[in-house]
């Protein structure tokens, strides 16, 4: 497995000043063509090849060069070949001073080492994205601590506290949403009802959001307990934030002793312990962490944390390697890892003079850690002649004073020797990394070979993995089952408190109750406030985008499926009764309309709000048009109106455009919900053939001719509002009979000549083309002879 993009990868030309190459280059430097082979065996894995190529670069240069020094390191940490690695990485150090970033292979082979020999888990598979999403991961809560899926929060991932609704109709804690965007569709969490509002920065005294009744209601009811503790350790992580660091240990401290599953809340009071300075009592956590959930990376990072802050910098050091294993992508905990390894193995070669003129006795310290760390990192199995074996450890840890003796070392490309002895060296190579890291003797480099072994083999080694002991954790598996009992599911906590039915399309409003989309929508078209708590909601109307409640309808679906389906099936039920275009047809009482005729309407009482709405949401966007009538309510004629588009203001007025469609007569009157309604048949035209359509035929062009006269007779400023309002004038149509309603010209001429509304319903209300345009000549003859000259 391939963590990194290649080794520390650097051009085969001369290097920058101070690396103490220079003279190499001069003298001929390394193949390019080599290197080359070198950089595709390394990128493909070959990294035995790329470290004998390097090797035998170095072999022919005069001087050693740094960067084929740090790239032969890089390929030998990737083979498994820790001892000659660290030599690499030393030889690169005398020629000029490590930096951590230049470990990141080592780092990482360490890690790869421990999670496929100690914890023995199967090739990390990430998703390869960026340390943002990385760092999260390795931060997570444990599977034992996450709640349902249902009820978690988008951005932290725990049981919701304080649940608010976004305008989305997404759900999130009160803490989790305030800063800015939804976790789920990245969308504003306050709706801008314009574009100004929309680029102008948020006020400042933008209201906090406010709690959704019905869901944290639930979240009682349900998880009773792990909603107090979820809501103590928010408490506590806002103390934190405010620098209230004893009131917030507090919190935790009372969290715990309610939560089920303990393990996020005890690594939330470890990292606060750290903060404190008590890392003795951050140190205790992490243990319990780790001996309860070995494989979850947070556990390893507060104990890395709790031991750098007790300057216990090889326990650190194990413990970021774990975190590194655990998550390779984790990048932070990588950074630690090699800031130490350079700090504990390389020490000697920051400054290429001090390493050359300090004492042998000064630099031990460190260098010690060698064996110990190499002797569980050695991967190759071997049984070689022991005459070799102190040889081989003085290859390794030679820190000589004279520079070509130590050139001689990293010019060899025969690492087999001193990779076989420390093998020899370290028979128990099965031991894990922490476990001997934990238990290091304080020794010298200069200790005898059989003294360092017997002391190696005289550890009592504890396993890094124990059993289950009284500190380790229990499973919360009621959380996490993700399975409410029955006994606590009930209809009535679903309730809309206007219906009195269940939520069907549940809207949660910002002051936090939740009803029936439709039922909200009626009660906002009477008046601008939430029908429970009177909080004003003009910004919530003046969106007109009412976002359904995610959560809420997710679990009706999931808890109450019956009551649902009956449920739909009432609302189904009521929208086809209202997509019926024959009975009880909403009825406005306004205007004269006309067939193919242009209809504006301003629309503000309450009662065409919901019938204006209700035509849209059957799909049917028509509605009749009738004259008010004093005895029965509205005229016995009328014109099917359909909505073409439909403007909402802000305070829920809406202009709405509309053109007749068809002539209707009235059967019986009715109403619903305020608005009034009626059974209705259709009007056709009665058609004539024979003589009968000739002479309708010369009436209808002779009608039409003396229209176009009238009209083009008129003043320009009366022509023009007429053609403002109505539009231009249809043309004639070739066949009169064409439209069961008549040609649409003679209902335009209708609509523009100076006629009562009575007049005008009862040239309406015929169907006998013949008879209607007898009636329009007429009129015609009438306003042009009173037409002034």
């Amino acid at each position: 497995m391939e963590l990194g993009p290649g080794p520390c990868a650097l051009p085969a030309a001369p290097p920058a000043a101070g690396t103490g190459t220079g003279s190499a280059a001069a003298a001929g430097g390394p193949c390019a063509e080599m290197l080359q082979v070198a950089e595709e065996a390394f990128r493909g894995g070959n990294f035995e090849l790329a470290a004998e190529i390097y090797g035998s670069e170095l072999a022919g240069l005069p001087q050693p060069e740094r960067g084929l020094c740090l790239r032969r390191a890089d390929a030998l940490a990737r083979a498994g070949r820790m001892a000659e690695a660290l030599d690499a990485y030393g030889a690169a150090g005398r020629l000029g001073r490590l930096r951590p970033e230049e470990l990141r292979e080592l780092a990482e082979s360490f890690a790869l080492s421990i999670r496929d020999k100690e914890l023995r888990l199967p090739p990390w598979g990430g998703s390869g994205g960026g340390p943002g999403g990385a760092e999260g991961e390795g931060l997570a809560d444990p599977a034992c601590c996450r709640p349902p899926e249902l009820f978690a929060c988008p951005l932290c991932r725990r049981l919701l506290c304080e649940p608010v609704t976004l305008h989305c109709g997404h759900t999130h804690c009160r803490r989790c949403a305030e800063p800015g965007d939804c976790g789920r569709c990245h969308r504003p969490r306050r709706p801008a009802d314009t574009a100004a509002a929309a680029a102008s920065p948020p006020s400042p005294a933008a209201p906090r959001p406010r709690v959704n009744v019905v869901l944290g209601n639930l979240l009682h009811k349900w998880f009773g307990p792990e909603s107090r503790a979820r809501r103590l350790r928010a408490e506590g992580d806002a103390l934190r934030e405010r620098q209230e660091l004893p009131a917030a240990l507090e919190k935790y401290n009372q969290a715990l002793e309610m939560a089920p599953c303990k393990c996020s809340l005890i690594a939330q009071r470890a990292e606060l312990c750290t903060s404190m300075k008590n890392y003795q009592q951050a140190l205790h956590d992490a243990d319990v962490l780790c001996r309860s959930k070995p494989h979850w990376p947070a556990g390893h990072y507060v104990k890395a944390k709790a031991l750098s802050g007790l300057e216990r910098t090889e326990e650190a050091l194990k413990e970021f390697l774990y975190c590194v294993a655990l998550n390779p992508e984790w990048s932070s905990m990588k950074k630690e890892a090699q800031k130490i390894m350079c700090e504990m193995f390389f020490p000697a070669f920051e400054n290429v003079h001090d390493s050359l003129t300090a004492p042998f006795s000064s630099r031990t310290s460190h260098t010690r850690l060698k064996p110990a760390f190499l002797s569980s990192i050695n991967t190759q199995s071997a049984a070689e002649d022991s005459s070799i074996a102190g040889s081989s450890k003085d290859t390794v840890f030679r820190l000589t004073k004279n520079p070509s003796q130590e050139s001689d070392v990293f010019r060899s490309t025969d690492s087999a020797v001193s990779h076989h002895v420390l093998d020899l060296y370290f028979e128990d190579n099965k031991k894990s990394l922490g476990a001997i890291l934990s238990s290091l003797p304080g020794v010298g480099l200069k200790r005898k070979l059989s003294s360092d072994l017997r002391d190696l083999q005289s550890l009592d080694v504890p396993s890094k993995i124990p059993k289950k002991d009284a500190d380790v954790l229990p499973e919360n598996t009621a959380v996490t089952s993700g399975e409410i009992p029955t006994t606590l599911v009930d209809a009535s906590d679903f309730e809309c408190s206007l219906c009195m039915r269940l939520f069907y399309e549940p809207v949660t409003t910002p002051c936090g109750h939740t009803f029936c989309l439709k039922c909200l929508e009626r009660c906002l078209d009477h008046n601008p406030h939430c029908p429970l708590c009177k909080e004003k909601l003009s910004e919530f109307l003046a969106s007109r985008t009412y976002k359904k409640t995610v959560l809420t309808e997710e679990l009706i679906v999931r808890y109450l499926p019956e009551e649902l389906s009956e449920r739909k099936k009432v609302y189904e039920e009521e929208m086809k009764e209202l997509s019926n275009l024959n009975k009880d047809v909403p009825i406005f009482v306004c205007t004269m309309a006309f067939p193919t005729i242009p209809c504006p309407l301003h629309v503000f009482e309450p009662r065409y709000r919901l019938m204006i709405r209700r035509c849209m949401e059957t799909g049917t966007k028509q509605f009749g048009m009738c004259l008010a009538d004093d005895l029965k309510g509205f005229a016995d004629h009328g014109c099917i109106l359909e909505i073409r588009d439909v403007k909402f203001f802000p305070d829920g007025r809406s202009v709405v455009d509309t053109v007749g469609v068809r002539r209707f007569r009235v059967l019986s009157h009715g109403q619903r919900d305020g608005y009034n309604t009626a059974n209705i048949e259709y009007l056709e035209d009665k058609k004539v053939e024979g003589p009968e359509y000739e002479e309708l035929v010369r009436l209808h062009d002779s009608v039409y001719d003396q229209a176009v006269a009238w009209f083009t007779s008129l003043k320009d400023n009366m022509k023009v509002q007429i053609l403002n309002h109505f539009g231009s004038m249809p043309g004639k149509e070739p066949e009169p009979q064409s439209n069961p309603s008549g040609p649409a010209w003679y209902w335009w001429l209708l609509a523009v000549l100076p006629l009562e509304n009575r007049a005008q319903l009862a040239i309406l209300a015929m169907t006998s083309l013949k008879d209607r345009l007898i009636a329009i000549r007429r009129v015609l003859i009438f306003v042009t002879r009173k037409r002034p000259r």
